[in-house]
């Protein structure tokens, strides 16, 4: 269907660039071949006899061709041809550069076309290269084709720039992504690690509780004792889940819903549960000491 479509636009366009040359300004060369045969007339009637055997000049067809300009047509014509060929061989070059950055970037562009044929373009370009073969009709014919193929290639050539560009700020996007999500992971799995889940623990301590080190020291024996600071312990006998040993473990919610492979999170809530029931880390400490548990 695309095909017919651009087959239909430039065979209207090469009938449009003839009718233009066979039909210019007919009243006009009408009106001026009329006024000069009546004038040949009256030059005539005023005028000795030419000579027997002379060849009278033909006043009509010297008007009409003034008129006309159907001597300069077909110089206009091949001028008109050489810009053609300029211009369509800047679209294909810019159009070929766009495929080539296309298929070297191996981006999908999805339903969007992934090159612009400019094969037609570049044929008739070579037929226009050998125009002095042709006929002052198929150069005309042709150089509409053409024209109208600089123009598909044009739009093209900018619809493929568009879809590019459209691929590579998507994948510049789920690059970012992906790289957040590496840096985010990276920095839970050194949260997981023992040592790791100290330093939250104490940062936390510090910045939400205005708790030192004396505090930290009794947290780091309080959590010691009950999971060794795994965030994965899981007390089979009662259900105590974590770093601060939640029963049940879903409690620890509450601080993030990753509360089941962030330490972060299970150290959050485990210092806001021992704030709001023993007020620091050495009460909760004292009273483990005493009773077993906190």
């Amino acid at each position: 269907m695309l095909h017919t479509s651009r087959a239909l636009r430039r065979a209207n366009a090469a009938a449009d660039a003839r009718n233009a040359i066979t039909a210019r300004r007919p009243k006009l060369i009408l009106g001026t071949i009329t006024g000069g045969v009546l004038g040949l007339a009256l030059t005539v009637g005023m005028v000795s006899a030419p000579a027997a055997g002379a060849e009278m000049p033909d006043a009509v067809a010297s008007v009409a061709s003034f008129v006309t300009g159907a001597e300069e047509t077909p110089a206009k014509s091949v001028d008109d041809s050489a810009l053609t060929m300029v211009a369509a061989k800047d679209a294909v070059a810019a159009a070929e550069a766009v495929n080539a950055e296309v298929a070297a970037s191996g981006l999908d562009l999805g339903a969007a076309p992934a090159s612009v044929d400019t094969s037609d373009v570049t044929t008739w370009v070579g037929q226009l290269a050998d125009r002095d073969g042709l006929s002052h009709r198929e150069l005309s014919s042709l150089t509409a084709y053409t024209v109208t193929g600089i123009e598909e290639i044009t739009a093209e050539t900018a619809a493929l720039q568009q879809s590019y560009t459209t691929a590579q700020e998507a994948k510049a996007a789920a690059d970012a992504a992906a790289a957040q999500a590496a840096q985010e992971a990276a920095v839970l799995a050194q949260t997981n690690t023992v040592d790791g889940a100290k330093a939250a623990a104490r940062d936390i301590a510090a910045s939400e509780y205005g708790w030192g080190e004396d505090q930290f020291s009794c947290l780091n024996s309080l959590w010691t004792k009950e999971s060794g600071w795994n965030y994965q312990a899981y007390n089979a006998s009662g259900g105590a889940t974590g770093i601060p040993q939640a029963l049940p473990g879903s409690k620890m919610a509450s601080a993030g819903s990753d509360w089941q492979t962030n330490a972060a999170t299970q150290v959050r809530w485990g210092l806001g549960y021992i704030s709001s029931v023993y007020g620091t880390p050495c009460s909760a400490w004292s009273h483990s000491q005493s009773v077993n548990w906190y």
